[in-house]
């Protein structure tokens, strides 16, 4: 305690009593994932004429009305489905789409139009907002070793952490600890934030990790990598972290070449992890004050490729997940398969809607101050 500086010293006391309130967890999909053959149209032919051996069979589905079925690798999630706690959105997407991964994800990380470059991300922008315990570095946390466009304000930054107890390892480090004490006051601006900077991760490090010792397992989570970044999620929101919004994300869905095996493999990893982290936040009471938005930053082409995948598209479908969803079930119908845009599926809902009603309706944002000039809001 000694080697950090009072204002953060009681800052980091206040925390401990402040109510997190409702929290946001963004699920990223990266890659691009093939939205049709995760919400898929089976009723409607025109699915099976462009896709003649990508196509789901109807008799391997999980189906949830008289058109629609979930691919069978999300049987974990469909659970979640038939309990009330999901919504899908369809058409999802922005005027004059970019097929390339690295500006999509630009757009959909920044909430900009796609004929503007922004450098700060929308979660990064509510946090310069002034919001509610925005003074924290923990108040927006991604669990990764580095930090998404999405996290990065003008004035302040979410917070990078994969692992409270290794990374409190590494700011305990005596030399790193004294260096913090002897120059925590620099004349050099630039060096000074440097210094700053150091102190903050390191009082961060240390409330998480104290935080996260407090967790006790009572759910059993899959053995994969997403799913252990979930249970780290849940380890702090049930030790009352100080926290409004947690970000992850699950790779590899760009797929080009034999796709069905590939994406049933990572949305089975999906769906179990979700499955289980809303399992273990029904059991400590927070799934009511959770929401769970998941995207891609775009789908994949109607028609299947000649190597049995699928190549880059426009539109995709956004999950919501939690107690106090806006609508259950399906929010809108299911893509119009007649009515392309040279191939492409044309979105019906434009993603900031959605940033916009999670601000303003979930985290009690000013979204114009977030998104500018945009508006409008989907509930």
């Amino acid at each position: 305690a000694l080697m950090v500086p009072s204002f953060l010293k009681s800052y980091l006391g206040d925390a401990a009593l402040m109510a997190p309130g409702k929290t946001l967890i963004v699920v990223q999909l990266s890659g691009g994932n093939d939205g049709l053959n995760t919400v898929v149209p089976y009723r409607n032919d025109l699915y099976y004429k462009k896709r003649p051996t990508l196509g789901i069979k109807k008799g391997d589905l999980l189906k949830v009305d008289d058109e629609l079925g979930f691919n069978p690798a999300l049987r974990a999630l469909k659970k979640v489905y038939d309990e009330g706690l999901m919504s899908v959105i369809n058409s999802v997407g922005y005027p004059n789409p970019d097929r390339s991964h690295f500006r999509s994800m630009d757009i959909w990380q920044t909430g900009s139009g796609s004929s503007e470059y922004w450098s700060s991300g929308w979660l990064g922008r509510y946090l310069d907002s002034d919001c509610l315990g925005c003074e924290h570095p923990y108040q927006a946390i991604e669990v990764d070793d580095s930090l998404s466009l999405a996290m990065k304000g003008t004035l302040k930054n979410g917070f990078a952490v994969s692992k409270p107890r290794e990374l409190k390892k590494i700011t305990d480090n005596p030399f790193l600890q004294k260096i913090a004490k002897e120059q925590a006051k620099h004349e050099e601006e630039n060096v000074a934030y440097l210094y700053k900077t150091m102190i903050d991760t390191q009082s961060s490090a240390d409330y998480l990790y104290q935080k996260s010792k407090t967790y006790k397992a009572t759910v059993d989570y899959p053995n994969s990598s997403f799913a252990r970044d979930l249970k780290c999620i849940s380890s702090l929101m049930t030790a009352g972290t100080n926290t409004r919004v947690y970000y992850v994300s699950i790779g590899g869905f760009d797929t080009h070449a034999s796709q069905k095996k590939r994406q049933n493999r990572l949305l089975k990893e999906y769906a179990e992890g979700i499955a289980a982290f809303i399992k273990d936040l029904k059991k400590h009471r927070l799934i009511n004050d959770t929401m769970i938005m998941t995207f891609s930053e775009f789908g994949r082409r109607v028609k299947q490729n000649a190597s049995g995948g699928t190549d880059h598209g426009t539109a995709n479908n956004v999950f919501l997940m939690g107690g106090q969803l806006p609508k259950q079930g399906f929010y809108n119908a299911a893509p119009d398969l007649k009515n392309l845009d040279n191939g492409d599926l044309k979105y019906e809902i434009d993603f900031r809607s959605i940033y916009a009603s999670l601000l303003e309706g979930w985290l009690d944002a000013d979204a114009k101050a977030v998104l500018g000039e945009f508006e409008g809001k989907l509930f």
